[in-house]
């Protein structure tokens, strides 16, 4: 509630003067989202994921980055009403005595337990021997950065609110790939009926629109689909959509399930749901996003179809453990760049033209560029997350501790943690990452070799 509050109260508005760099479709949906501000006539930059990252990547606007970038980065930091540091100490300190009482010395041997890590030790292994090649891949994309800046003779040294825009023109010079020139190939309602091939393919899935008005949805957005096995008929479940940003939707973009897979009382079938927080197309224009949205996408369907996929008796292992959990969309995600995918479904939104073979080869060359930044942001919330619940909470204050914490590893200084403490739902908002962050890392692992096998 505190990061939602924040994410809603605060924004950054823009005059005409400072849209330098914007692409004309972030304009229009900010302008929108001013509109909906009663701030007609500027543009709202909203506290939100989905806003300020394609704004820190493409804004010439320096003052503004760093403005947009600390407030987002201060989300339920800020030493108000809405300040999370206290919330955070008095959960740390719960999980701890609760622990204590199962017999156990700190949170995170309790949760890793009955995980594939089964220890602290093991998962911190994996993600220590990955973070010093991460950090010193990260010199390297700053050092590059760098370079351009100097070029342009700005006289600046890169900063956190510098590295999206800086890391898009290395991107631009070392494979000529502009991620403008991407969008035009990934609208939004083609992708899901990509995902529903994949499904199709994969699963034996077959999704059917249900009509507007006959299963009850909480928001007029929300969309439902019928799941059947394509070859028996059989009914598997639902599946809604919630694709848009709004007033009171927490942001990013996450899987839940409304009613799992059971068969202990009689058969309850699936019901599965996927939201994002896409900016709607003014005036009904396609949605167009961004290669890594369309990654997220894929990912968070891998999660609905693992619940649609349940065929367990009992309710409190559909979802496997955390540290496999994670697999199965990583798995996903691989297919968005298969050619069947590619070819029917990445086409130009205007002229119907699939993806130019040029176009996918830079794409497929650029997969690893930024994976310093990626991998650093990732893994300094992960091991925070270890560091928490495997250390006594007593007199705990969670602002010095991440800073303490963060200086220890070695944080670079022009990167920060992917959620930092006060608004990392993940594993403060409930238990379901606490102490499993490392989950994607160890996730990836197995996605890696399963790929190999497909």
């Amino acid at each position: 509630n505190n990061v939602l509050a924040d994410e809603e109260g605060n924004a950054v508005y823009l005059t005409g003067e400072q849209l330098g760099g914007l692409p004309e479709s972030f304009v229009q949906a900010s302008a929108a989202a001013a509109v909906e501000r009663k701030h007609e006539g500027e543009y709202a930059i909203t506290n939100t994921r989905s806003s300020v990252e394609p704004f820190l990547t493409y804004s010439d606007e320096r003052a503004q980055r760093e403005q947009v970038w600390r407030m987002f980065v201060n989300r339920g930091d800020n030493g108000d009403e809405h300040d999370n540091n206290a919330v955070i100490a008095e959960i740390l300190k719960l999980r701890h005595e609760r622990v204590g009482l199962l017999g156990f010395s700190d949170y995170a041997s309790w949760c890793l337990e009955d995980r594939m890590a089964k220890t602290p030790a093991k998962a911190l292994e994996l993600m220590e021997a990955v973070w010093p090649a991460a950090m010193a891949r990260v010199r390297e994309e700053v050092a590059d950065m760098q370079a351009i800046a100097d070029e342009e003779g700005t006289g600046i040294a890169i900063e956190p609110w510098d590295y999206r825009h800086y890391a898009e023109k290395v991107r631009r010079a070392k494979y000529d790939l502009d991620s403008d020139e991407i969008k035009p190939y990934l609208q939004l309602d083609r992708l899901r009926e990509a995902m529903f091939f994949v499904a199709g393919e994969l699963f034996g899935f077959q999704f059917t629109p249900v009509e507007a008005g006959s299963v009850p949805v909480f928001h007029p957005d929300v969309a439902v689909w019928e799941v059947k096995d394509r070859t028996s008929g059989k009914h598997v479940g639902l599946w809604y959509l919630d694709p848009y940003a709004r007033t009171g939707k927490r942001s990013g973009a996450w899987a839940t399930s409304y009613r799992s897979h059971d068969t202990l009382d009689g058969e309850r079938t699936v019901l599965a749901a996927n939201n994002s927080n896409f900016i709607p197309g003014a005036g009904g224009e396609p949605v167009l996003v961004s290669w890594t949205d369309a990654e997220t996408f894929f990912h968070e369907f891998g999660h609905a179809l693992h619940s649609l996929s349940s065929r367990v008796d009992y309710p409190t292992l559909n979802s496997g453990v955390r540290d496999f959990t994670e697999f199965q969309s990583q798995l996903l995600e691989r297919w968005l760049l298969t050619d069947p995918v590619i070819g029917k479904y990445l086409v130009h939104v205007e002229t119907g033209e699939p993806m130019p073979t040029e176009l996918l080869e830079k794409i497929r060359k650029a997969r690893t560029f930024n994976q310093g930044f990626d991998t650093v942001e990732y893994l300094a919330s992960a091991l925070m997350d270890m560091r928490y619940h495997s250390t006594d909470p007593a007199g705990l204050d969670p602002d010095a501790f991440e800073r303490e914490t963060l200086a220890a590893l070695g944080m670079p200084r022009e990167i920060v943690m992917r959620h930092r403490s006060p608004q990392f739902a993940h594993i403060f908002s409930g238990e379901g990452y606490s102490a499993g962050y490392y989950s994607y890392l160890w996730a990836d692992v197995l996605t890696s070799d399963a790929a190999e096998a497909f």
